[in-house]
């Protein structure tokens, strides 16, 4: 047997072990049987979990295949290598046992909800309707359909940008199952959601990027410093990653610090928290001492080390399913519907003293901020040691987006934009319109040009010349138009109040989430077509970014308008439910939603005027001083000066009669 085929198989031992000990110290592998009550049967009891092991195992096997094909692996110009095109290929076949997983785990599921055996689900209808109607079941099969899609698509991949966008359809395919667990009926669902979602995406880079990392120094593949080199830097933001959503995760299901040692559930936490501070010092000492080794020409150290902390990983992985197989300590939550979709209770009237006092805390916009704030502020600190300038007035502008950003989502402005649209307005104007313009006037993809370093090896993709590639991709291309950025900054403003799509976000905090970030983003797209510093597929004249300027702001009036004018309730079937019993009456906070919508624009507007007009003034300067030294630098001068300068001569000498 290989030393490769000794890790799986070690591999699978210590995932499988690690579920074992843990179903049986958290009570899951011999529940109470009380008679007379349907029960699945011992197959079921052990056949969902360790199907629900290998559906993690395998996605993370996918996610870290490609990681080490798009990043972690030098290409040439694009191209994948020898090494990275056999990490996409081996992909194909991870991604089908993926969906095969699913599928299992999807018939374990039924068997265990309906408490019935295997072959009773088998011989019924009870598949097809779990697949298609229970939210469990339909995230099975989209990872069923996910995992077949990227089998079929990894046969053809040969780019980096291929295996890269392979790579986001993997981690987008690890979300759905687990946001329908312990997570969507914790006491704040909007927390634990968020925070899942994130432990899930760092934890899949992390081991699937390690596990991969440990078969290429087994395999004695080439290239394997620059690969650890990468993967160490990556581990450590994936590290904190994991460590923030853990302490989310468990904030959002625990009601006391007495459940972490007085209940089951609590105390598998515990044994998580200790392996992640053990998997922290490995970290360490592999940066500190194996590294080196390695760098040195000694990789024996490494491959030992890195298969040791990846063994002790996949027990983590099955602590972790286990722990999903254990019910949380019972909480006593506030009765009403209101709580259970706000997370929640319903907040007191509204006043300015309340939308300051009652802080909303979004994780995930807190992360966003703080990435945004993190990384400008980074990029700003490497430009002055460096000795290079970068203007404040950028800078500035950068961070008043971030504060204003932070005041809208996590202020009590976020905690009533739930529960009254007029206020729900405010705050979409606001990310839509004025976090966007501060946000582009800073110029961060400028910024992160010139701060990041080019890649060691030329021809390879680092962080700048990966950005370089989106910078000149067709998407970008297409989104940049003039066109259609205006378009989507319009008409899905429209789309989204005037269908269903309005109701059903709110419904979902992860579908209220993707709403809020689309506020964001289209801002920021349009915004950067008319008053971008950073670079961009098209280049409006000045004159040209008025117009659009003009054309698009009558809109967003025409918006407010027709929201004044309508006679039905938007999302009724959302503001029912939480049965409010102070305020204006749902139509009317309605209408008044419109009227912000109509009058907003003035804000923004005036904003980008003068920063167009600023712009202007700044083109003119630099031409004029482009053309003075030009001038300066041709032996005869400017002509057309000089004619000039000859023709006032011979006037003066015309007036003293000369």
């Amino acid at each position: 047997m290989t030393r490769a085929a000794r890790l799986g198989l070690a591999s699978v031992v210590a995932a499988v072990a690690g579920l074992v000990i843990a179903m049986i110290a958290g009570g899951a592998a011999f529940p109470r049987i009380i008679l007379g009550v349907p029960s699945s049967g011992v197959v079921t009891r052990w056949g969902l979990p360790i199907s629900k092991l290998f559906l993690d195992v395998a996605g993370l096997t996918t996610v870290g295949l490609l990681l080490a094909a798009t990043l972690l692996l030098p290409n040439d110009k694009g191209m994948l290598g020898k090494t990275a095109l056999g990490y996409v290929r081996a992909a194909s076949w991870a991604a089908l046992a993926w969906a095969g997983a699913a599928f299992l785990t999807m018939v374990f599921s039924v068997s265990d909800v309906w408490a019935r055996s295997v072959p009773e689900i088998l011989n019924r209808s009870f598949l097809v309707g779990y697949a298609t109607q229970e939210s469990p079941g339909i995230a099975l099969t989209l990872v069923l359909l996910f995992g077949v899609s990227i089998a079929l698509f990894s046969r053809g991949a040969i780019t980096a940008g291929a295996s890269g966008a392979l790579l986001l359809f993997a981690l987008a395919a690890l979300l759905p199952p687990a946001l329908t667990g312990h997570s969507a009926s914790s006491p704040n669902h909007g927390l634990a959601t968020t925070g899942l979602a994130l432990h899930l995406l760092t934890l899949a880079l992390w081991v699937g990027g390690l596990a991969v990392l440990a078969l290429h120094a087994l395999l004695k593949k080439p290239q394997l410093d620059v690969a650890a080199d990468r993967f160490s830097r990556m581990a450590l933001w994936c590290y904190a990653g994991v460590g923030v959503s853990g302490l989310a995760s468990v904030v959002a299901r625990l009601a006391d610090v007495s459940d972490l040692w007085t209940s089951s559930y609590g105390v598998l936490i515990v044994i998580k928290i200790v392996a992640f501070v053990l998997l922290g010092y490995v970290g360490w000492w592999h940066r500190q001492r194996t590294l080196v080794e390695l760098t040195a020409g000694r990789p024996r150290a490494f491959a030992r080390l890195a298969g040791g902390e990846l063994l002790f990983m996949l027990a983590t992985v099955g602590l972790a399913v286990a722990l999903a197989r254990t019910p949380p300590p019972p909480v006593s939550l506030p009765a009403g519907r209101a709580f259970d979709l706000l997370g929640y209770p319903v907040p007191p009237p509204i006043s300015l003293a309340n939308i300051a006092s009652l802080w909303w805390f979004d994780l995930f916009f807190a992360i966003v901020a703080a990435v945004l704030a993190g990384l400008y502020g980074a990029g700003v600190i490497r430009l002055a040691r460096r000795g290079d300038s970068w203007p404040k007035g950028r800078t500035v502008s950068w961070f008043i987006g971030v504060l204003i950003l932070v005041i809208a989502t996590q202020s009590g402005l976020a905690r009533y934009a739930k529960v009254m649209f007029d206020v729900h307005m405010i705050e979409h104007m606001t990310l839509a319109m004025i976090v966007p313009i501060f946000l582009v006037l800073g110029g961060p993809v400028t910024l992160a040009l010139r701060a990041l370093k080019p890649a060691a090896k030329r021809g390879d993709r680092g962080p700048r010349e990966w950005l370089t590639a989106i910078l000149h991709s067709r998407f970008v291309k297409i989104a940049g138009h003039p066109a259609i950025a205006t378009a989507i900054f319009i008409a899905s403003t429209y789309a989204l109040y005037f269908t269903p799509l309005f109701e059903s976000a709110m419904q979902e905090h992860l579908g209220h989430i993707i709403m809020t970030l689309h506020f964001l983003l289209s801002g920021c797209l349009f915004f950067w077509v008319v008053i971008g510093i950073d670079p961009g597929p098209y280049r409006l004249p000045h004159v040209g970014r008025l117009l659009l300027l003009f054309v698009t702001m009558p809109f967003h009036a025409f918006f407010g308008i027709a929201l004044m004018m309508t006679g039905s309730v938007i999302a009724s079937g959302w503001y029912e439910q939480l049965d409010r019993t102070w305020g204006e009456s749902l139509l009317r906070e309605q209408q008044n939603g419109g009227a912000i919508a109509w009058g907003f624009g003035e804000i923004p507007t005036l904003i980008v005027l003068l920063a167009i007009a600023a712009q202007w003034y700044q083109s003119e300067e630099r031409t004029a001083r482009r053309s003075d030294r030009k001038a300066d630098r041709s032996p005869g001068g400017d002509p057309e000066l000089n004619s000039y300068n000859d023709y006032l001569a011979r006037l003066n000498r015309a007036d003293k009669g000369e």
